[in-house]
């Protein structure tokens, strides 16, 4: 049977991804962190879309030493290969954001986390996708990137750097997986309307980010209308980057209000 993989689709951004796919008719699977989180998630996509069917997946690669487990990687694909599972669209959402570190401060693990888990961590699971999507004739993988690859921001060294690595990650896989009918290309979002934006109105009500060309940020639905658009309708499209922020990167400053 043939399914979507989402990773990071427990809250915010993966939720409108796994909610967009399964209501446009795909069957999904999807991972967490934490299983108790991927328990009730997955219920509630089941009662939210009955007719297509959702699986989840708990699984945390990261060593308390920074290291990065590989092999639980490998045993995942391998669990979802014994139950017959096709995956002809991957979406790497997971991310670690790298907040509150400091680059004259943080120690280098904080830096290792973060680029594991945004880097390492989406060659893995692109890896393992592409091994069971060539017998199949092709695939799409997209990763869930940031235009902040493009344009910094402060005290997020780790979180850029890994942003930027991963662009180029994606450009080096649609070329050698092109061959394979492999589309494998990236969504920038820009600042998007979370949980952490919710908890923080004080903050987003006055950050320049908020004030783009449109008005408003992106939903989490946007982002996931641009992915399935590489899934869906991008037949001749790989190693292409769709820009989601309201035209943030267009502009060399804000506009912002007078009165704030």
């Amino acid at each position: 049977m043939n399914f979507a993989l989402v990773t990071g689709a427990v809250i915010n951004t993966g939720v409108a991804i796994v909610e967009k796919l399964a209501a446009e008719g795909l069957n999904v699977v999807f991972t967490g962190r934490d299983a108790a989180k991927v328990a009730a998630a997955e219920a509630n996509y089941r009662t939210k879309f009955p007719d297509v069917s959702i699986l989840g997946y708990a699984i945390d690669s990261h060593k308390e030493d920074g290291s990065f487990d590989e092999e639980s990687v490998i045993r995942m694909f391998e669990a979802l290969d014994e139950k017959d599972i096709l995956l002809n669209a991957v979406v790497l959402n997971a991310a670690h954001q790298g907040l509150n570190q400091t680059f004259l401060e943080s120690p280098l693990s904080e830096f290792l986390a973060v680029l594991n888990t945004n880097v390492t961590w989406n060659y893995c699971f692109a890896r393992e996708a592409a091994k069971r999507m060539i017998p199949q004739g092709g695939g799409s993988i997209t990763f869930i990137n940031s235009n902040t690859a493009y344009r910094t921001i402060a005290d997020r060294t780790s979180y850029i750097t890994s942003k930027g690595g991963q662009l180029g990650l994606m450009r080096s896989l649609a070329l050698d997986l092109g061959k394979y009918n492999i589309r494998v290309n990236a969504v920038l979002p820009g600042m998007i309307r979370t949980q952490r934006w919710i908890d923080n109105p004080g903050f987003y009500a006055k950050n320049p980010c908020r004030f783009t060309p449109l008005g408003d940020v992106a939903e989490g639905a946007d982002v996931a209308d641009a992915v399935w658009y590489f899934i869906s309708a991008a037949r001749n499209t790989t190693g292409a980057e769709l820009v989601v922020d309201g035209g943030n990167t267009i502009q060399m400053f804000p506009n912002v209000p007078e009165d704030l």
